[in-house]
């Protein structure tokens, strides 16, 4: 009781007006195991919330103006006692490693009732909950708590730590043959790294590009041989597309509005991830064209888009993607606007409506591919980039950014300044 007493009360009032991803209501238990797989996704906290309730003998309903309402069912006390008492065995005996949630009873709408509520915080580990048909690992996604599968199992293991980032994983089938280093040499110069050592030194697991980033190879623990990470390989590879296929790009321009023109124009970029943004920035900058009204003296100039909101989008699309699927990053030109086409969903923790407002607090898939982007001036740091977007079209009197996600894949729409189908228009009477 002593240390219930140190913690503030529960207010199932205060608990309704927060986050729906940090409470999970339950008006009937009609089976415990949901308790405990909830609970374990709370304490797994892939989105970051800091844990989370279980509030068993109560749900949200709309009153008659439609405002939310709490229904304060209630359990009986012996239904109570049961729920509470296989709850903690089985957070105790079926989740690896243990989870240990609090407990509260709070008063219901009848005297002869209780609402029992289950608290747990978030913990530095992975848990895994047995069923009587396996094992899995819980994630809290939305509203909805389901097990973590492939990337998003990953992108768990990763950020509890027990499994290194893809990019900071060794790639098992290459070795320092495989990294270029005229490509690795450029790229020191451009971070402004090449009066420290030469670039020959870095092909170690011991010499590191920033005390941020870990060494470019690693050595097997058996063999000693020494490997390449993802990163390098990706970054200063003579052909990553060999160990990671669907590192490349395409890159192409439409001349209308859609993908119907008889002719069009294509770019298909592989080689080091360096080269290939060097090539896609050289290639998105020339759609930052100057336009001329010349019946304006107020703004007789503007550009189509701003080059820099451009080089950033393209940044974010090639450091953000997930280079575990096969599928290219895809830039495609055309009359009104450029779309950039990344692979993989939105890392864990950030949401659309997140990126549509422009608020975005640091969460990358890649980090060390994020902090070489950064350090080669691609890409910005700290979760700026959307915002300098958003700022630099509206500066311009551009359209905002447009950013549409689904588990696949984020796309990012870039539209031109509206003067730019007025000069449409006018070539086209023109011609």
């Amino acid at each position: 009781m002593g240390a219930r007493a140190l913690r503030p009360p529960i207010d199932l009032d205060e608990l309704a007006r927060r986050e729906s991803e940090q409470v999970e209501w339950k008006e009937n238990v009609a089976d415990v195991d949901d308790v405990v797989a909830t609970l374990s996704a709370f304490a797994n906290d892939l989105m970051n919330l800091g844990g989370g309730y279980v509030v068993c003998g109560a749900k949200e309903e709309k009153d008659e103006h439609g405002f939310p309402k709490l229904v304060r069912t209630g359990l009986t006390p012996a239904r109570l006692k049961e729920i509470e008492g296989k709850v903690l065995d089985r957070c105790r005996d079926r989740v690896t490693p243990p989870i240990l949630p609090l407990t509260d009873e709070l008063p219901a709408d009848g005297a002869d009732r209780r609402i029992l509520v289950f608290t747990i915080a978030a913990t530095p580990h992975a848990h895994v909950l047995r069923h009587n048909d396996g094992a899995a690992h819980h994630v809290r996604i939305g509203r909805s708590t389901r097990q973590a599968r492939n990337g998003v199992l990953l992108q768990l293991l990763a950020r509890k730590n027990e499994i290194d980032p893809w990019d900071r994983q060794v790639c098992a089938t290459a070795s320092t043959d495989d990294i270029n280093l005229l490509v690795l040499h450029e790229a020191l110069v451009r971070m402004d790294l090449k009066g420290q050592k030469r670039a020959e030194s870095f092909l170690s697991d011991k010499d590191q590009l920033h005390a941020l980033v870990p060494p470019l190879c690693a050595r097997e623990p058996l063999t000693g041989v020494l490997r390449p990470r993802n990163f390098a390989l990706l970054l200063f590879g003579r052909e990553p597309q060999r160990f990671i296929p669907g590192s490349y790009a395409y890159f192409s321009r439409y001349p209308g509005v859609n993908r119907a023109a008889d002719y069009a124009e294509r770019h298909e970029l592989t080689g080091s991830l360096f080269e290939q943004a060097t090539a896609l920035t050289r290639l998105v900058s020339q759609e930052a064209t100057l336009l001329m009204n010349k019946t304006s003296l107020d703004t007789p100039n503007v550009p189509r888009y701003p080059e820099r909101a451009l080089r950033e989008a393209l940044g974010n699309a090639l450091a953000h993607r997930d280079y575990r699927l096969h599928d290219p990053t895809r830039v495609t030109a055309f009359a009104d606007r450029v779309e950039l086409h990344s692979p993989g969903g939105l890392p864990a923790g950030v949401t659309l409506a997140q990126v549509r407002r422009g608020r975005v607090a640091p969460q990358w898939r890649n980090q060390t591919l994020a902090w070489v982007f950064m350090k080669l001036g691609l890409a910005q740091g700290e979760g700026q980039g959307l915002a300098t977007m958003r700022e630099l079209m509206k500066a311009t009197g551009s359209p905002p950014p447009r950013f549409e996600a689904t588990e696949a894949s984020v796309t990012c729409t870039l539209f031109a300044h509206k003067l730019s189908a007025k000069v449409r228009r006018a070539a086209t009477r023109g011609s």
